[in-house]
């Protein structure tokens, strides 16, 4: 179940707020009704960065070892044509 609470928690009720984000469940943050941001454990964090923190490290040292360059149009004429086919 989605755990929406309003920021003013953090300050307030923050060990009701860390209670719910160690079971692993992100808390979503709400400032005058609308959404703020989203609190999540270290854990949970590492899960959604890791992956894309090993393919920066990756096209980082594939960067280092090739020398072409693509311009900002080249890049995203190519995503393009992959998402539309």
């Amino acid at each position: 179940m989605i755990k929406i609470r309003p920021v003013s928690d953090l300050r307030n009720k923050f060990p009701e707020v860390e209670k719910v984000v160690k079971e692993g469940a992100p808390v979503y943050l709400t400032k005058n009704g609308y959404g703020s941001m989203v609190i999540l454990s270290l854990e949970a964090y590492a899960k959604l960065s890791n992956g894309i923190e090993a393919a920066l490290d990756q096209a980082e040292m594939q960067a280092l070892e090739d020398e072409t360059r693509l311009t900002h149009d080249d890049v995203f004429s190519k995503a393009r044509k992959v998402l539309n086919g």
